[in-house]
């Protein structure tokens, strides 16, 4: 089950297996900044890309607590937290806006120079050397955009959603039926983000989200975050 959402509207799409063919089918004319973790199925999907940073840290934090005593590994996890906290700071007092933020640009020139300058011994720190240079252009996307989250939360708190059905079916489930509570789903949680009651808009008739939010003066006019 994989889970598409822009903050605003939410789609939640069944397939066979985790190959990445249908969700490259389905993303082939998306033209925004795709947020995702770092799984490979998205590596040839848009023009650009935004990998998620909090799924980022979770790996460096885990390799932390298993290699406690590597210091080479500790130096860079550590410089990048220094790094990252600068930016979150930014955006904690002006939001997501390139305004602001491409002033860290600088300051990912400047941890990139020093990660190359060093000549790592431990397997740890070579490996993570080589995935920090090969998602270079990846990791900080979201300071050159407007609106560009640095995480892939609003799709997080989508999939949350379809948990406690998953659990109550324990797997015994058609694709078919599956297929169709996912739709609902999806015009559920687009409601909710919408800010107008789900019941309400299926009783309307109507078919536009959007314009039915408008037309009771409910519509989220926040700021998309594509994901």
């Amino acid at each position: 089950m994989w889970v598409l959402t822009n903050g605003h509207e939410v789609t939640y799409i069944l397939t066979e297996s985790r190959e990445a063919a249908r969700i490259q089918e389905v993303l082939a004319n998306f033209k925004g900044v795709l947020i995702s973790d770092f799984y490979a199925a998205y590596d040839n999907v848009g023009r650009q890309r935004q990998r998620c940073l909090i799924h980022f840290i979770r790996e460096l934090n885990d390799e932390l607590l298993a290699s406690p005593f590597d210091d080479e590994f500790k130096e860079i996890a550590t410089s990048f937290g220094y790094l990252l906290q600068r930016i979150v700071t930014t955006v904690d007092g002006n939001g997501l806006k390139s305004h602001f933020l491409k002033k860290h640009l600088k300051d990912v020139d400047r941890f990139y120079r020093k990660l190359t300058a060093v000549r790592y011994q431990s397997e740890l720190s070579v490996r993570h050397m080589k995935k920090f240079q090969r998602y270079r252009n990846e990791l900080f996307t979201f300071l050159s955009h407007d609106g560009v989250s640095w995480h892939n939360n609003n799709a997080e708190h989508a999939i949350k959603a379809f948990v406690p059905f998953r659990e109550a079916l324990g797997g015994n489930s058609s694709t078919t039926s599956l297929d169709e509570y996912l739709t609902l789903l999806s015009v559920c949680q687009t409601c909710k983000l919408s800010g107008v009651d789900f019941l309400d808009f299926l009783c309307s008739g109507k078919k536009d989200i959007n314009a039915f939010a408008e037309s009771k003066g409910r519509r989220n006019r926040r700021k998309p975050q594509t994901s």
